[in-house]
């Protein structure tokens, strides 16, 4: 850049002119006037203290013009600085020379547009993260190093307000990172403390979450920690269910398989000594070859009805004729029992626009065969069914209700989940009892008819099993289901 064209040049040559029109000046004009004018010395300093006034007076006119030139500019980058520091991106200051000044502004439009891209991608990552954050089905809860939430999503937010009902309080501990919920306090501390991420499984309430804590790390220590949580309650109970049903089948099987093991081996080395003890034995292994079958075939037709692959052969059904053919089924053997066996009248309103008569005839004989097994002699079982009248829609109902031993009230919700005992007493006989399945299907065939089924029972009191089932083909595809 050429010496005249920065503000040090412009200084220089200005102070140099001025000091060459006062010179030339006084060489030229003012030396020789004094000479031939002035005589006295007082003339000649009053000349010299004009002249000064005068020097001062255009020093002074020069300096506020270097002042205007300077100053305001920069005064209009400091206005132009302060609004970016207030937010607004977009301010920009005139380039009203090329010196150094005019490149200053330059530069700082350069730095406001330069800054003005960044925010607008920052921002654009803020959001994009946002968006990813709301969208995601897991919780999402940061904290810095006191525990403090810094940052989550709403689903972490509703989980926080959620958690907060419950009192994490512990007497014989003390509370650190109290702002953390409870189950999350010990993992919060072991991850801070050691730096290190850490998979864990917490119960809270009735739900199982899995959680895992990410450490925040700064350059020489931990400033917080990142927590995802997922909801696996539903992953965590099909486990066990699983680990259940393993464990239960096994039971089931083992003990049949033992007697028809023994009792093959008692066969074998000829401790049957009659042709009668003979027979018995085998009579015995049959049996219990029979009941492995029934196993067999009804976690066969519960995996298949679970899995959708159910078989329904839907038609008009007159439930007045599958309640006599229930009930004809297990006049004899209610007598047998001594049982008083019960079914209600005819009514022409008893219609199903389309049910699976087959289907609910295996429901019903599952429900009276339960009722039989439970019922001691002399009591009653009834077979009942009628139509009622709901917002929803015209129902069927169908009630088993026996005067039996009865199911505690705890046990009421888990009686039709696979191989769950209500009492332990109210055990299977060896050869005659069912396979612990028998609830579980007449649920499944209950859930494809559209309709519900629920117990009411008390120990001692007997037990009641309702059916609902819609008389409209339109009401099956329902919740339900």
């Amino acid at each position: 850049m050429a010496i005249w064209r920065s503000i040090v040049g412009k200084m220089w040559l200005t102070i140099i002119g001025l000091v060459a029109v006062v010179i030339t000046t006084l060489g030229f004009f003012l030396l020789e006037y004094i000479d031939l004018t002035f005589s006295s010395p007082a003339q000649i300093k009053h000349l010299f203290i004009y002249s000064g006034v005068i020097g001062f007076l255009l020093t002074t006119f020069f300096a506020f013009f270097l002042l205007t030139k300077i100053t305001q500019p920069l005064r209009e980058m400091k206005d132009a600085a302060n609004r970016v520091a207030q937010g607004d991106y977009t301010t920009r200051v005139a380039i009203r020379s090329s010196d150094e000044i005019g490149e200053l502004a330059n530069t700082f439009n350069q730095m406001a547009s330069e800054l003005h891209t960044l925010i607008k991608d920052l921002q654009h990552e803020r959001d994009h993260l946002s968006s990813v954050l709301r969208s995601m089905t897991d919780s999402v809860i940061s904290f810095d190093a006191e525990g403090e939430v810094i940052l989550t999503n709403p689903q972490g937010q509703y989980l926080l307000e959620d958690w907060s009902s419950v009192d994490w309080s512990d007497e014989d501990a003390p509370v650190r990172n109290a702002h953390v919920p409870g189950p999350l306090r010990e993992t919060f501390r072991n991850v801070v403390d050691s730096g290190k991420e850490l998979t864990v499984k917490v119960h809270v309430k009735s739900g199982v979450w899995s959680v895992v804590m990410t450490p925040l790390a700064s350059i020489d220590s931990v400033r917080g920690a990142v927590a995802v949580l997922r909801d696996v309650t539903e992953e965590f109970r099909v486990d066990k269910m699983r680990k259940d049903f393993v464990a239960n089948v096994s039971h089931e099987i083992r003990t049949p398989l033992s007697m028809v093991q023994g009792y093959s081996e008692a066969l074998l080395d000829d401790i049957a000594a009659t042709p009668e003890e003979r027979r018995e034995l085998v009579q015995v292994i049959h049996d219990e070859s029979l009941r492995m079958g029934r196993l067999v075939k009804d976690l066969l037709d519960l995996a298949r009805m679970e899995a959708g692959y159910l078989e329904m052969n839907f038609q008009p059904l007159d439930v007045n004729g599958l309640l006599s053919r229930v009930y004809r089924k297990f006049t004899a053997l209610a007598k047998d029992r001594q049982v008083v066996l019960s079914k209600s009248d005819e009514q022409s309103s008893l219609q199903l626009e389309a049910a699976d008569g087959d289907r609910l005839e295996q429901v019903l004989t599952n429900l009276m065969d339960n009722a039989l097994r439970h019922t001691a002699p002399g009591a009653e079982i009834a077979l009942r069914a009628s139509r009622i009248h709901e917002l929803k829609g015209d129902w069927i109902e169908l009630q088993v209700i026996d005067q039996g031993q009865g199911i505690p009230r705890e046990d009421l919700p888990y009686i039709f989940e696979r191989f769950y005992k209500a009492d332990k007493a109210r055990k299977r006989e060896s050869s005659g009892g069912g396979t612990g399945l028998g609830l579980a299907i007449v649920k499944n065939l209950v859930l494809a008819h559209g309709g519900t089924i629920n117990a009411i029972s008390a120990p001692g009191e007997g037990t009641t099993f309702t059916i609902k089932i819609p008389v409209s083909a339109r009401s099956r595809d329902n919740p339900h289901r």
